[in-house]
């Protein structure tokens, strides 16, 4: 095997343990918060990304518009989202964070940030630039396999 290939195996490993930490910290969190998964993955595409319009959400969470209106139904009672009217088309509404949801998560949000005490302050722009370059790439290959056929005719894709 190459040096190369080693390396990029290498790197291959580390992401995958990377995904799976990451996938156990969110369970932690939601459990502590008394969420779904998937209601933990709504509150994180909003903090990361701002407000978004619903149809925009349930297609980045890949759930259903009926699955995603359900799942934001249990957060708004909750407090932990709130969905604005478009003044321009009243069929669209953007889900964004109230000030009830951001409080809510106050202690949970400072716990991720504690997973970078490890690196020297200089390094961390090089650690955001890096991890910013792997999540593209990795949201690019996710695009080609989201769009391309399935493996096995007559079985759908899970989300």
């Amino acid at each position: 095997m190459s040096p190369r290939a080693q390396a990029r195996d290498d790197a291959t490993i580390a992401l995958r343990e990377l995904i799976l930490a990451g996938e156990r910290y969110r369970i932690a969190v939601a459990a502590h918060l008394d969420l779904t998964v998937n209601e933990s993955r709504a509150i994180s595409y909003l903090l990361a990304r701002g407000p978004m319009g619903q149809t925009e959400l349930s297609a980045a969470l890949g759930l259903t518009t009926s699955s995603t209106t359900t799942l934001l139904d249990r957060l708004e009672q909750r407090e932990m989202v709130r969905r604005v009217p478009d003044p321009n088309d009243r069929r669209r509404s953007t889900v964004e964070l109230p000030e009830s949801g951001v409080r809510k998560l106050r202690e949970v949000r400072d716990w991720m940030p504690q997973a970078f005490d490890v690196f020297d302050a200089g390094d961390l722009s090089e650690v955001a630039a890096t991890l910013g370059r792997v999540a593209a790439s990795l949201r690019e290959v996710t695009e080609r396999i989201d769009t391309s056929p399935t493996s096995s005719p007559g079985r759908r894709k899970r989300h």
